[in-house]
């Protein structure tokens, strides 16, 4: 049984970060078109209800997993344990794929010698040009650092 011992609230409403119970919470970059589109992708195939799939930008998140630094969210994808265990980038992708039915199909691929190295080089690559890959005008005049400035100096 679990029993919930903190609720997060944000101005009086449950907050996005507040949790489901589920085994795996994954966040995303939700200014990012290509990163909401595979978010929904996620949620297709978590057929078994694993994950809970929220952006970076719903209330509570930050103070919901306090030892992920703020600027690590813009940086690259979350995925959060319920025991806390954190991967971030190619890594929570490899995985995503370990736990997800479908994903299994293509897991094996992180396997195969030098492949970890490559899809961490791809997924750095990805993540410092999704804001051109498909977002649109206002996120490529928009630099990454802005909103994490912003509460950093909180």
């Amino acid at each position: 049984m679990t029993v919930p011992v903190v609720t997060f609230t944000v101005a009086g409403q449950p907050s996005g970060g507040g949790g489901k119970g589920r085994a795996y919470t994954v966040v995303f970059d939700g200014d990012c078109r290509v990163c909401t589109k595979l978010s929904h992708v996620l949620e297709r195939w978590d057929i078994q209800q694993l994950l809970e799939v929220t952006s970076s930008q719903s209330p509570g998140v930050i103070a919901r997993f306090p030892w992920i630094p703020v600027h690590a969210y813009a940086d690259a994808l979350q995925l959060i344990a319920a025991d806390g265990t954190t991967w971030q980038g190619s890594a929570a992708i490899e995985q995503l794929l370990t736990v997800l039915p479908r994903g299994k199909w293509i897991a094996w691929i992180f396997e195969i010698p030098f492949a970890r190295g490559i899809a961490d080089r791809f997924y750095r690559w990805f993540a410092r040009n999704r804001y051109r890959l498909g977002c649109g005008a206002h996120c490529q005049s928009r630099p990454l650092n802005v909103m994490w400035d912003e509460i950093d100096k909180a």
